[in-house]
């Protein structure tokens, strides 16, 4: 549950911030206990946002706030 939570309001804020830009959640089976966001490009490249593998313990630090994962696709994107 904590993981989809977090995904939505992650989700949310991405597409408050772009909105022309598709969000899609876990359109690949997702590893096990982590929480990673990425851009792929339009030439198909991957660009990491945020990765939560590594963080903790706690738990919460796994999990980014949603402001700072749009400030990465920003940054990405200019």
């Amino acid at each position: 549950r904590v993981f989809g939570r977090n995904a939505e309001a992650v989700s949310a804020a991405l597409r408050g911030a772009m909105a022309h830009l598709p969000v899609h959640i876990n359109p690949r089976p997702p590893r096990r206990n982590s929480f990673e966001v990425s851009l792929v490009k339009e030439d198909g490249s991957t660009v990491e946002l945020w990765s939560g593998i590594g963080k903790g313990p706690p738990r919460k630090l796994k999990f980014p706030q949603p402001e700072t994962v749009v400030e990465a696709l920003k940054s990405s994107l200019a």
